[in-house]
């Protein structure tokens, strides 16, 4: 389906309810057939050295082991540059298929953050734990873009299937599993059209889709995105945001997203982190609403 047809809507442009349906059913059978032993990949990041826990399967329900695991959790995390404090007393957790926006004026520390989330950048105090699971490597990251990369002289296809690198480990090549991973996020952010176009000539709703299909080929439960909707225009931002939405509810992927749009953090988002430097404020998009930090950053005044 061709994306020129903005009108039509999100939901028609990524291949209806069943295509994700079959998605979600064969994520959950991955996670039925896998045991992840912590020991080597897990533990905290931060100040304090890493703590060997017991293997599990993803595969047991979190309501059955009685336990509630948290896919990351911040504890009192300082990120710094060049010893000055950046960002301050961060503490907050996302639970899987949770959906967290973080909000903040530029400078208050939202993607220094997410590096420190990726484990680009090391906490100067506190931790951040990846739990359930869950290892750096297997994070779906799409970064702010810049110039260069909106030039980039490689086609849609190719720019998607990159995001597999890192389940290559010592292969030297794509097999074929990375391939058909590669076709069916084309195929389900209806952008399958696209697969032989230079990236580069590609409008910039499009791009953003094929950068959000590569970052679904690193990962089955955690999106990190850094203003994924920055210099869209109303109509493309309006469709990226259903279209995250539908990842989150029916493929079951958690997302972290940082956003200076701070209407559609509380129409999309479960859960808000506003930053000013330190935390001001965590907690559900409800609550959020009804404090004052967000009646503020929503009217434009103490904290924008």
């Amino acid at each position: 389906m061709g994306l020129s047809q903005a009108s039509d809507g999100a939901k028609n442009e990524i291949g209806g309810d069943s295509s994700f349906r079959h998605l979600r059913q064969s994520k959950n059978r991955l996670h039925h057939s896998s045991c992840i032993d912590f020991s080597d990949d897990m533990g905290a990041w931060g100040g304090n050295k890493a703590i060997p826990r017991q293997p599990y399967s993803r595969g047991v329900s979190q309501e059955i082991r009685g336990i509630v695991m948290s896919l990351i959790t911040c504890t009192g995390v300082n990120l710094a540059y060049d010893g000055n404090i950046v960002a301050k007393n961060i503490d907050f957790a996302v639970e899987d298929a949770d959906y967290l926006c973080i909000l903040g004026e530029n400078g208050a520390g939202k993607s220094t953050l997410i590096k420190g989330l990726l484990h680009l950048k090391k906490p100067s105090s506190g931790t951040i734990k990846l739990g359930d699971g869950l290892v750096a490597k297997e994070i779906g990251y799409l970064p702010q873009q810049t110039a260069a990369q909106k030039d980039f002289p490689a086609s849609a296809y190719e720019a998607v299937l990159s995001g597999c690198l890192n389940s290559l480990g010592i292969k030297p090549f794509y097999t074929v599993n990375e391939k058909r991973t590669a076709e069916r996020n084309l195929e389900q952010l209806g952008i399958a059209p696209l697969r032989n176009k230079c990236y580069r000539e590609l409008s910039g709703g499009q791009q953003r889709r094929v950068l959000l299909a590569r970052a679904l080929c690193a990962t089955k439960r955690l999106l990190l995105l850094d203003e994924p909707a920055a210099g869209l225009d109303p109509v493309a931002t309006q469709e990226l945001y259903e279209l995250i939405q539908r990842i989150n509810e029916e493929m079951g992927i958690a997302v972290i997203m940082v956003s200076h749009d701070v209407h559609a953090a509380v129409t999309y988002a479960k859960h808000i982190l506003h930053l000013q430097c330190s935390q001001l404020f965590f907690g559900s998009a409800t609550e959020y609403r009804a404090s004052d930090v967000g009646r503020s950053f929503c009217e434009g005044c103490a904290y924008v």
